[in-house]
This record gives C-alpha cells, structure tokens and sequence, in this order.
C-alpha cells in the first residue's frame, strides 16, 4: 500500500516520539539505580557521622564545662586542683562512703588437725566476689580495711592470705559501695550460691548485709622505678 505524504509525515512522528520515551525510560532506569547504590553506601557513612558528632558534642558539652568554670571565676590552680582529686577518685586514692554491702567470710568453726582444706576459706572466694562486685557495678571495694584497686594482689600464703603486701587472716569483711539491688544480683548470680553448698559441706560461714553506709578506706600510690610516661606516637 501506498502511504501518502500525510500518512508519511505522521509516521515519521510517532518513530521520532517512540525514541524519545525509550531515551527516557533508560535514563530514569539508570537513575534509579544510582539511587539505590547511594542509599546502600549512605548509611554507613551516615552512621560513622552520627558517632563522631555525638563525640564531637560530648567533646564540646566538656570544653564548655571548663570555660563556665573560668568564667565564674576559678582559677587555673583551683581547676587543676579539682582534676586532680578526679584523678585520684578513678585511682581509688580517696576514701568514699555511700550505700553497699558488707559481706563476711570465715572458717568453718569445727576446725582441727587433719580436717579437709576444704573448712577453711580460700583466695579463690574472694576472688570471686571481687570479680562479682565489679561485674554488678561496684563503684569502691575493700576487704578487711584494704581498698580494693587496679594493683591489689590476692593470694595464699600458707596459713593467712596476703592483700596488698599484707597478711590477712580470716575473718574477711568485704566491703563495696554501689547500687545494692545490682550487686546482689551479681553475687547471686556468679558466686553466692556456690559458698552456700560449701558452707553446707564444710563448714564455711558467709554472710551478707545490706547497708546505707558503707565506708571505704583510701588506696596507697604505687611506687614507680621502671615505668614511665609514653610519648604520644612512639
């Protein structure tokens, strides 16, 4: 059949029409695409840029805490001087008060010779509650009047248990300041129970109170001959 020049000119329209939609179609596909790659890369990027502005505000939230301190006032010396006793706070270098428990360790009472170590309380008790304690948030820990810190040793010696280069015997009263709900808790959890089978086997007493004030003594400073400051980079 023959077109007419009418049917010719509409033809070649509609061609030129079709070609633009699919040029089109293929750039909005493209774009989709694009999208969805800059979707998929974006939110880890804006997960890192979310922590490092939340560090960036506590970092700021600090500096302002600092310039509101000189700015009512506080000298340089007195500024020092209170980082300082937060210093000492963190070492366990101050003595603290505030809410805890006391809890009481002994041998068992029917002791002699020849019974089974078994009746007698050993390091690995006490270890124990420490690590209890510090679990379930203990702020300050001391036993037998001997603050509990980062350089506290806790051994057998024969017939005492050496604590911070001295000789302790039993009974051994520990003591630690914190959410009590939360160290109870933890002492139930990870060792309470196993002292109450052996205070049933053997003899051991334990003993456990819940106080409104629990007194911790200050920590001794470390003599350093060996260590020294690092330099940042080395």
């Amino acid at each position: 059949m023959k077109l007419g020049n009418r049917e010719r000119s509409l033809l070649g329209l509609a061609s030129i029409l079709i070609g633009f939609l699919f040029i089109v179609l293929l750039k909005a596909q493209g774009a989709a695409g694009s999208q969805v790659t800059r979707s998929e890369t974006a939110v880890p990027s804006l997960i890192q840029t979310e922590q490092a502005n939340q560090q960036l505000s506590d970092d700021n939230a600090k500096i302002q805490q600092e310039l509101d301190k000189y700015a009512e006032g506080q000298s340089v010396s007195g500024l020092a001087n209170q980082q300082l006793q937060e210093a000492k706070m963190n070492a366990g270098l101050i003595a603290v008060n505030g809410p805890g428990l006391r809890i009481t360790l002994d041998d068992s009472k029917s002791v002699s010779k020849g019974v089974d170590a078994n009746n007698y309380i050993h390091e690995q008790y006490i270890r124990a509650i420490f690590n209890a304690l510090w679990n379930g948030g203990a702020e300050a820990v001391s036993v037998n009047d001997q603050r509990v810190t980062t350089n506290t040793e806790v051994f057998c010696a024969g017939s005492y248990i050496q604590i911070n280069g001295t000789r302790q015997m039993p009974p051994y009263v520990i003591e630690a300041i914190g959410d009590t709900n939360n160290l109870s808790s933890a002492l139930n959890f990870y060792v309470w129970y196993q002292l109450g089978d052996l205070q049933k086997q053997y003899g051991i007493t334990r003993k456990l109170e819940v106080l409104d004030k629990v007194i911790i003594p200050a920590g001794k400073l470390r003599d350093y001959h060996y260590a020294a400051p690092a330099k940042e980079g080395t």
